[in-house]
């Protein structure tokens, strides 16, 4: 077995791409350079993966043979056939390229036989008839030095990429739901245009910290809403409406977990050698089971923050919410519930309404509709149009029991009027005086239900 020479053999490879590259298929670069074998394709965002400078292809290990590194698996099925060499768990190669490169140069030092396994096949057919097959795996400890060497230099790339990415001035971003604009004037627009579509559209694709090559996320996530693909079951639909209502009655404004085409994007997938964003978590819950004690009287309840319904003020009861909306906009729900005897899907259908309505810049008492929030706030606030309800057949209707946004605490806290009990009800003593059921004959004679059954006989 060959002494691992593993060390620094990443910065090696930035020499030997030149020598092993400058060849394809025999043919000089000089024979070469005005052909074009391939379709090309434009950059489409500038925030791509890094990839290594120069040709974007990937040489066998043995010969001239190329392909392009998006052919990953042609690449492998020809080493296998013609070479007769499976490399284990490719999957775990961070960087499939530069892994490649590196072993071009070693097995042109030292025999193969020194670094991989080998595999008979026919064993028990004539000698002449059998073969041998080379396993590259990271039992290896050169191989296993490189893997992780190559997983460092990995991240340490999307961690610098993730740095430029917040300090990008030039970012150009649309809300995929509404179209508002987001540019790189502002604070980290890239996370201002997250947060806007996971506070205003439910749409939570995780932390903006989290996430990296942002533009070429946005981009993908915006080509399957073009193809009118759902992001979360990715079925297609016939037109853009439908594709809205079935994403907003299912709920599925999220991106869906068991696609791997999303890993690349977060950087959880770069933190450890061969370990999906699923395991991680997975070890840390199991921390979690593993250091739990059986005292539990220290456990203290968060309760969700309930958002205002015409600023983005939260509380974190809903008794405190209700003071804030009479103190701030003058609209007190509960007097209008007493008022109208709303019901608790009433209650549902006002709040859902009043949302919207909200959320549209619209002001629900003049119809009047505003630029912004601000604009919107300040008008109702001047002219006393947060108590102006209009009529109840406006918003009393079947479309507003779908609530506007689907994390709207809110409507959790709300309760029917007929199980609301004064303070002065609730002290009251009332007698409650059961019935004698010794003299069973006699009750039923005297029951009251008696007289119903007689009742509705007459008049039938």
């Amino acid at each position: 077995m060959a002494v691992p020479k593993t060390q620094g053999a990443v910065a090696r490879l930035e020499e030997d791409r030149d020598g092993s590259c400058s060849t394809v298929g025999g043919v000089g670069y000089g024979d070469s350079k005005d052909c074009i074998l391939e379709p090309l394709s434009l950059p489409e965002s500038p925030g791509g993966t890094t990839t290594l400078e120069g040709s974007p292809s990937v040489p066998c290990i043995f010969c001239e043979e190329h392909f392009h590194v998006a052919e990953q698996d042609k690449l492998l099925k020809h080493m296998i056939i013609e070479h007769k060499i499976v490399i284990a768990d490719v999957k775990l190669v961070a960087d499939f390229q530069r892994y490649i490169l590196y072993w071009r140069k070693r097995f042109t030092e030292q025999p193969i036989t020194d670094f991989c396994s080998v595999i008979r096949i026919n064993s028990t057919a004539p000698f002449e008839e059998q073969e041998n097959y080379f396993l590259l795996c990271d039992v290896l400890p050169e191989d296993r030095i490189l893997r992780e060497e190559l997983q460092k230099q990995k991240l340490k790339e999307i961690l610098e990429q993730q740095q430029q990415e917040r300090n990008d001035n030039n970012f150009h971003g649309i809300c995929m739901f509404c179209n508002e604009e987001f540019l790189g004037n502002r604070f980290l627009p890239r996370s201002v245009l997250l947060n806007h579509m996971a506070r205003e559209h439910a749409f939570n694709i995780g932390l903006p910290d989290n996430i990296v090559n942002c533009n070429e996320f946005l981009c993908t996530l915006q080509k399957k809403l073009d193809n009118l693909q759902c992001l979360y079951c990715e079925k297609t639909f016939r037109d853009k409406n439908t594709l809205k209502d079935h994403m907003r009655k299912k709920q599925h404004r999220k991106i869906n977990p068991k696609n791997r085409e999303y890993d690349r994007f977060y950087v959880i997938n770069y933190l450890e050698l061969g370990k999906s964003w699923e395991e991680v978590q997975l070890e840390d819950d199991r921390e979690l089971l593993d250091n739990q004690e059986d005292d539990w009287s220290d456990w203290e309840e968060h309760p969700a923050s309930a958002v205002c319904l015409f600023c983005e003020k939260q509380a974190e009861t809903i008794e405190k919410l209700y003071v804030h909306m009479e103190d701030a906009h003058e609209f007190n729900l509960l007097k209008i519930k007493s008022e109208l005897g709303l019901n608790f899907y009433q209650q549902v259908k006002l709040v859902n309404f009043i949302r919207r309505q909200v959320h549209q810049c619209r002001c629900y008492g003049c119809h009047v509709k505003f630029k912004s929030k601000a604009d919107l706030r300040t008008h109702m606030e001047e002219t006393k149009h947060t108590s102006l309800l209009p009529d109840r057949k406006t918003w009393d209707q079947l479309e507003y029991y779908f609530p506007t946004y689907e994390n709207d605490t809110l409507l959790c806290t709300l309760s029917d009027s007929e199980s609301d009990l004064t303070a002065q009800e609730q002290n009251e003593d009332v007698p409650i005086i059961s019935e004698d059921t010794s003299k069973l004959y006699a009750l039923k004679q005297s029951s009251i239900l008696n007289q119903l059954l007689l009742q509705e006989c007459l008049k039938n």
